[in-house]
């Protein structure tokens, strides 16, 4: 009897030391493992038709009203010469995700690149394109972290913020200018980072909406020169 007793009880112990594990790695959150592999090299990759789509930029030298902003400091400046839109605020929680939106066109298919300069960040130093944005709290965003070594796709629904693809990627660098584009066409998504595909995804969350940029928490980032191509939004 206490054989059995002594043979329970070890295996009481174990299973509290398993739910424990458990536990933490459910606490911890996604693991860098679950990050996907990177699109094979003969991937084909998403055109826009040559037929029925409309260019727009803002290489942002001179304030104007097209813009929406939502939480962080957004200002106008000039990075040497050249004018930028900046989200300056330092002092935001993980939980904030400054967003400016380009509320004078909305697209379905679209292609958008820019410019962006992560300039510091102890919890994030990201930069990021908001895309089929349909106000502040649902759209998807891609955005590449200095800090954590990967590129993203999320959906935020409602204001709350959903992974649906992310790559490991080079760190892209502190204080040094680096190209984002995404891609998207029907459901299929794909973005790049300084010229390189590292996303190719598929999701029919939304169909069309405005573009933006976007941030998280402290991470202090330049933007210039957003381009964008798109198919008007009701033109299908």
């Amino acid at each position: 009897m206490c054989d059995l007793q002594s043979g329970l009880l070890g295996h009481l112990q174990l299973l509290n030391r398993l739910r424990t594990i458990l536990a933490v790695v459910f606490l911890a959150g996604p693991l860098g493992g679950c990050d996907d592999a990177p699109p094979d090299a003969d991937v084909s990759t998403i055109k826009l038709p040559a037929a029925g789509v409309e260019a727009v930029g803002d290489a942002f030298d001179e304030e104007h009203g097209g813009w929406e902003f939502f939480d962080g400091t957004w200002e106008y400046r000039n990075s040497g010469s050249n004018g930028i839109l900046a989200q300056t605020a330092s002092d935001l929680g993980r939980r904030m995700f400054p967003l400016a939106l380009w509320t004078q066109h909305r697209f379905s298919g679209t292609d958008a690149s820019v410019h962006f300069k992560p300039i510091s960040g102890e919890m994030d130093a990201s930069g990021g394109i908001v895309f089929r944005a349909q106000d502040g709290g649902n759209y998807y965003t891609v955005r590449a972290n200095s800090l954590e070594d990967n590129i993203r796709l999320y959906t935020f629904i409602d204001g709350r913020r959903s992974k649906i693809a992310s790559t490991r990627i080079p760190a892209p660098a502190l204080g040094q200018w680096h190209s984002l584009r995404v891609v998207a066409l029907g459901p299929r998504i794909q973005v790049y980072l300084n010229d390189t595909l590292y996303i190719d995804h598929q999701d029919e969350t939304f169909a069309e909406g405005y573009v933006g940029l976007w941030t998280k928490a402290d991470a202090v980032t330049e933007f210039d020169e957003l381009t964008v191509r798109g198919i008007p939004a009701g033109a299908e």
